[in-house]
């Protein structure tokens, strides 16, 4: 075999293989797309879905409410933070 006949298989074959590629993925795309069809109607015809759309929430939630300060907070970690260290200082002698 010659190079150009190398060369035209080597196209041949890569022109096959994209070509069987994108067969498949629109294939996969259209089955994905059907099923998606079909179980929105099954759904609808259930009366799994609403047919309005999502309906609004009923509750507000508002922030907790919280007694303890930034400052105590500040506190309380330092306070952890320093009992780790010296622990971890303790072990490691």
């Amino acid at each position: 075999m010659t190079e150009n006949d190398l060369i035209s298989e080597g196209l041949n074959l890569m022109l096959l293989g994209m070509g069987f590629v994108f067969v498949f993925l629109t294939l996969l795309v259209v089955a994905t797309a059907l099923m998606s069809r079909v179980i929105t109607f099954y759904e609808k015809r259930v009366g799994l879905l609403p047919e309005e759309g999502i309906p609004a929430p009923t509750a507000v939630l508002g922030n907790p409410v919280n007694n303890t300060t930034t400052k105590d907070k500040d506190a309380n970690l330092i306070s952890v933070l320093s009992a780790a260290v010296h622990r971890f200082r303790q072990k490691n002698k």
